[in-house]
């Protein structure tokens, strides 16, 4: 494993996982967010101020972006500077450090689109729906060139990460648990739109075993996407969260966006044939622990509240 590492994106959800588990494993971390504070605030927009992060780090794992389809399509230039630009920005300063640091660049399932045949393998054709999707294609892209001038650079999907109660309140697992905990009713914008959800715990493995194989000189691998290989509707994902909660929280039925996805599940193999990873949290039990979290935060806040 190398020593010194830089994560853009450090203050999001994967990034919030990731530090601690590099840390725990003796890796120094640098850490790059425009949403952090003190040293560690920065945008990868900014060239000059990725230069200086990524100076004596030996490899990049690249999270920073415009992270939300819907935001993207609210912001779509920025979303542009921002995952396409940043992207640019953080290959060309591996290209001119002089420890020509390895890079992880973070793509999406959104990428796919929608695949005409279920379960995707990470070579289905790339047919984004929305300027998110075709951000992270355009990213990609960046990475197939890098490597052609000898970045040692791969690509990694990621699909509906859930898993902390830092979470953003409106993505659709923390909504839902939220609401079922409180009672409140639980919109469901397309009931049979199924997804596959991937534990914040099985993707910040992946990633630090991905890492390893970099750090001990390993080829990078093609594009792997960590994912469960596990559909499940949105309408169920509602009536999990309901139940685990022992709410009495009603489904509220509403129409599908038309930027969004319909249906993804991906194919795992490759992940377990080139890493050994295979998904170990269930979408039953991130979603009960996810809960339990909920839970315990409000017990304290009402226990704060009683207090004063």
């Amino acid at each position: 494993m190398n020593h010194r590492i830089l994560i853009t994106g450090s203050s999001g959800l994967v990034g919030n996982a990731l530090v601690p588990a590099f840390e725990s494993r003796m890796v120094c971390v640098e850490r790059l967010d425009l949403h952090a504070r003190g040293a560690a605030r920065g945008d990868v927009r900014d060239r000059d101020r990725v230069q200086r992060a990524m100076r004596d780090c030996e490899g990049v794992i690249h999270l920073a972006a415009v992270s939300r389809v819907i935001w993207g399509q609210h912001a779509p230039d920025f979303c542009w500077s921002t995952n396409v630009d940043g992207l640019r920005n953080v290959l060309e300063a591996a290209a001119c450090s002089g420890r020509r640091p390895w890079v992880v660049f973070a793509s999406s399932r959104e990428v796919y689109g929608q695949p005409a045949r279920l379960p995707a393998s990470e070579d289905c054709p790339l047919r984004p729906v929305n300027i998110y999707g075709r951000s992270k294609v355009a990213g990609e892209q960046l990475v197939a060139a890098a490597q052609r001038d000898g970045i040692r650079a791969c690509v990694i999907r990621l699909s509906n990460v859930f898993g902390t109660t830092a979470d953003h309140a409106d993505r659709v697992v923390p909504a839902f648990a939220r609401g079922a905990i409180a009672g409140e009713p639980l919109r469901v914008d397309g009931a049979d739109h199924a997804f596959d959800f991937t534990h914040i715990d099985d993707v910040a493995r992946g990633i630090v075993s991905l890492a390893a194989l970099l750090g001990e000189g390993g080829k990078p691998p093609p594009p792997i996407h960590f994912v469960t290989g596990i559909p499940t509707t949105l309408g169920e994902l509602a009536q999990m969260a309901i139940e685990i909660a022992g709410s009495r929280s009603r489904i509220l039925h509403s129409a599908p966006r038309d930027f969004d996805v319909a249906r993804f599940v991906g194919n795992p193999a490759r992940a377990g044939a080139l890493l050994g990873w295979l998904p170990q949290v269930g979408l039953r039990e991130g979603l009960t622990r996810l809960i339990h979290g909920f839970r315990n935060e409000r017990s304290a806040v009402h226990t704060e509240a009683t207090a004063s």
